[in-house]
């Protein structure tokens, strides 16, 4: 009895046979020409489970033709990755496919950082995590990040066409194609697996509705009616909670949970706390931080609990972007060649240099920006509690100046 699953059994081993990531894989897309060309760097491929970055590293090694490895950053320990190490003495360079980088530890990111530094391993990172976020910053450096996208619905359904060439005798629906890709929500792993059940779970090979409902009743998910729907839903969660509207932003909430996103809602979480709360309530990010380190440690369904209190604290918070308007004009200063030369008094070298802190109030006037730029306010501040305090010390500091002028 065979009891490979059909999604390895369907693992492709050229890129062309790949599924979807069309602004990667195709004519004169990036990893294509690598290939082509024959010159493989280290990379690290990210993005949702089941989008294809362990078919993609597969299919670079296969068709390049390279010595290469697959190992897992929690399942294999230290030791496994010095058995790599030692083959490398052996082989020269190979290829070092680690999946879920994100969790990979001290001891083995000692190992792997002085190889990938002298050539030893050429390294394929996967991760569904933000790399930005969860990779060690000296891996990182060292490896070119490539984001996958969630498949589209006709990408699903044009995979599970050419896996059916793969089942003898299967008699498919048009709708039980269309509802398993609906179901799949952009995993092509889950709609393979799905649509192997099916055939296998039925005595004539007929697959239909009914045969998938009877497997899996899930509904499917509204947010990904389209390839756009799931930042549809992300930016509605965002915009409800900017509105201060509560159901709205719980409702949207709860359809991101159901999908099992956790690391879209952190980062809009996160984003929403500085841009759109900001100086109204400063401590909102730090709360944004615990919450995640929360759900990190409990995981679906408990995480469900602290995302809908913060979720709630965020949305009934005083709201805030006026650090945001600060610092978009200081950027469009930069821009637009606004500068200037940095005052001899407050550069690295410093002479004339009046030290605050050996004044009354740790403050003294002197000018900071540059010439064309002296009476420039970047800052102003919004009429709430926190920001109040803000203003008060900045027209205090302007009475000060005043009067010395």
């Amino acid at each position: 009895m065979n009891n490979e699953p059909l999604a390895n059994a369907l693992r492709p081993m050229k890129l062309k046979d790949v599924i979807g990531q069309s602004h990667l894989i195709g004519k004169d897309k990036i990893l294509t020409n690598i290939v082509k060309n024959k010159k493989l760097f280290s990379m690290i491929l990210y993005g949702p489970p089941g989008i294809g970055k362990t078919s993609i590293a597969n299919a670079i090694t296969e068709e390049l033709g390279v010595k290469h490895r697959f190992l897992n950053a929690v399942v294999n320990n230290k030791k496994d990755f010095e058995i790599v190490f030692e083959e490398t003495k052996i082989y020269g360079n190979i290829v070092l496919v680690v999946d879920e980088i994100h969790r990979l530890n001290k001891d083995k990111q000692d190992l792997l950082l002085p190889m990938l530094e002298n050539g030893l391993i050429t390294l394929i990172g996967l991760t569904t995590a933000n790399p930005y976020h969860k990779i060690n910053p000296a891996i990182r450096s060292r490896c070119q990040i490539f984001e996958l996208y969630i498949l589209s619905k006709e990408e699903i359904e044009k995979g599970i066409k050419k896996a059916c060439n793969k089942l003898e005798g299967i008699n498919i629906d048009n709708d039980a194609i269309k509802l398993i890709s609906t179901m799949s929500n952009g995993d092509f792993r889950f709609a393979l697996n799905l649509l192997e059940v099916a055939y296998y779970s039925t005595s004539d090979k007929h697959v239909s509705v009914d045969v998938i409902k009877n497997i899996n009743s899930k509904a499917s998910n509204s947010m990904d009616e389209d390839e756009t729907g799931h930042y549809d839903v992300l930016s509605a969660f965002q915009k409800s909670i900017r509105g201060s509207d509560v159901n709205a932003a719980l409702h949207y909430l709860a359809r991101l949970i159901s999908s099992g996103d956790l690391d879209s809602i952190y980062r809009r979480m996160s984003v929403i706390a500085y841009e759109d709360i900001g100086l109204a309530n400063p401590s909102m990010g730090p709360k944004v931080d615990s919450c995640v380190n929360a759900c990190e440690r409990l995981g679906l369904p408990e995480a469900r609990i602290p995302l809908s209190c913060m979720v709630i604290d965020l949305c009934l918070a005083p709201k805030s972007n006026s650090a945001v308007c600060a610092i978009d004009l200081a950027i469009k200063d930069i821009e637009d060649g606004n500068i200037g030369k940095v005052p001899s008094h407050v550069n690295a070298q410093a002479f004339g240099y009046l030290y605050p802190h050996d004044y009354p109030n740790s403050y003294v006037i002197q000018q900071y920006l540059p010439d064309n730029l002296k009476n420039r306010v970047y800052y102003k501040p919004k009429n709430n509690k926190y920001e109040k305090v803000l203003a008060m010390t900045l027209e205090n500091i302007e009475k000060i100046k005043n009067k010395k002028r």
